[in-house]
């Protein structure tokens, strides 16, 4: 199974607008990094899964309009403060490749807990409108397959 773990792009202040979509230089990299895992990474998944906030939203679009994706859809306990543990459960009874869209500290936490099975080890760097590819063996054990962020991207 393979899973991507995107964290939102760059949104607006809570002050400019509570609902907090992405800026317009938040949508450019978002865009920028779903043409290129579109174009290089060979990526097979039928839904994108977002935290239902705005920002999370948005740039699941961006990335199901790239991947031509048809499924967006809000997931449950997505929200930065969720426990990942009900994640990680559900993720250990799917063999479904999935994209989950969401914030931090929530994708640090449930990458941790996949990786190193502790929640509070800094095992991924997360960058916003970047993607952090996992994938989980036979044997259940999940690691790091690549990670791509805008900052890197030309």
């Amino acid at each position: 199974m393979d899973l991507y773990l995107v964290q939102h792009g760059e949104a607006v202040s809570k002050e400019s607008n509570p609902n907090r979509p992405l800026t317009s230089a938040g949508r450019e990299k978002v865009g920028k990094t779903a043409a290129f895992i579109a174009a290089h990474a060979g990526i097979e998944i039928k839904r994108i899964i977002h935290s239902g906030k705005e920002r999370a939203l948005e740039t699941a679009r961006i990335f199901a309009d790239h991947l031509h994706i048809a499924e967006v859809e809000e997931g449950k306990e997505l929200n930065p403060q969720s426990a990942p543990w009900s994640w990680v459960e559900r993720l250990s009874a799917t063999g479904e490749n999935l994209m989950i869209v969401g914030h931090l500290p929530f994708l640090k936490r449930l990458a941790a807990l996949l990786i190193c099975q502790d929640e509070t080890k800094p095992c991924v760097e997360f960058h916003m409108g970047g993607v952090v590819g996992l994938r989980r063996n036979e044997s259940g054990l999940w690691s790091v397959i690549w990670i791509v962020t805008p900052e890197v991207l030309p």
